[in-house]
């Protein structure tokens, strides 16, 4: 059976470290040391791409490459596994590792089915609430852990985003506030979006969405053009938390006193708000941020 190798530029693309940093650890740290192709170039075993995927999310916490290298693969996992509170209680809800696990048995028919029938069930705003957000967070612990492989993580997001824009689709359009949903470059995870237009929608919110990774400028002239009352931006806990107060900070100036900006998701945890910018970690946190904006208006 043939070997599975990537090359440089898939690495680069994958992994999010640049060519030069996989150049000089090689030199520095002698990781990665990928084998030589036919024409001399770098290819990349299954095995180290992993390893390099677990160093640079490790990095993103703000952990320095040099302590990471270094350290074996039993090392990293230990330092990339989740530190639950201590009051943490276990999930309640038989149904969503019920879920999970239709998930991992690759059985998308009877996954969907559940998410239905929650939905049914429970309405939009506790589905959202009480179903895909604990769903969610147990599928990152899942997959920190190991139990969950990348591809399934990524069938998981497909299948519950699709669910959602349906749901979200048969909300009749609403009023003011107008609310502009998008994440900044290099954060692609559209899920945590969903759920908060799906929030502001049945609120009667009038929602903008523009999917993920939109530029700066283009945000704030999508802003100017849909005459804006709030910007939403969503930062997953797999984004580089000590960029977001600097992309936050260059974005406030460039929108009027008058536009809101709303920072929120898991990767806006612990992390100091800038001025003239409002943070929430959890969706009623958002709601109720809504409520706040039409009282003062």
């Amino acid at each position: 059976m043939r070997k599975l190798t990537f090359p440089i530029a898939a690495v680069e693309r994958d992994v999010g470290l640049s060519k030069d940093v996989l150049r000089v650890w090689e030199r520095r740290y002698g990781f990665p040391m990928p084998e030589r192709g036919a024409n001399g170039e770098r290819l990349y075993s299954a095995k180290q791409v992993e390893r390099l995927q677990l160093i640079k999310r490790l990095m993103d916490q703000g952990l320095r490459p040099g302590r990471l290298l270094t350290r074996s693969d039993k090392e990293l996992s230990a330092l990339a596994a989740p530190r639950a509170p201590a009051h943490a209680a276990p999930p309640s809800d038989s149904g969503l590792e019920e879920l999970l696990h239709h998930v991992t048995r690759h059985d998308n028919d009877a996954f969907v089915q559940g998410l239905q029938q929650r939905l049914a069930r429970e309405g939009l705003q506790l589905f959202v609430q009480d179903t895909i957000a604990p769903l969610t967070a147990l599928v990152g612990l899942a997959w920190q852990e190991g139990r969950l492989q990348l591809f399934e993580e990524h069938l998981f997001t497909e299948l519950t985003e699709r669910t959602l824009r349906r749901a979200i689709a048969s909300i009749p359009g609403g009023q003011r506030p107008r609310v502009l949903l998008t994440s900044v470059p290099n954060e692609r995870h559209a899920l945590g979006l969903l759920m908060a237009e799906a929030i502001f929608a049945l609120e009667g919110a009038q929602c903008i969405p523009l999917g993920t990774q939109t530029p700066l400028p283009d945000i704030a002239r999508a802003a100017a053009a849909h005459r804006a009352d709030i910007v939403a931006l969503s930062f997953s806990s797999a984004f580089a938390r000590r960029q977001i107060p600097g992309l936050l900070n260059e974005l406030r100036p460039a929108l009027p006193v008058t536009v809101e900006v709303w920072a929120g998701g898991g990767g806006v945890r612990r992390i100091a708000p800038p001025a003239g910018v409002h943070v929430m970690i959890s969706l009623q946190e958002a709601a109720a941020a809504l409520e706040r904006w039409r009282d003062a208006h």
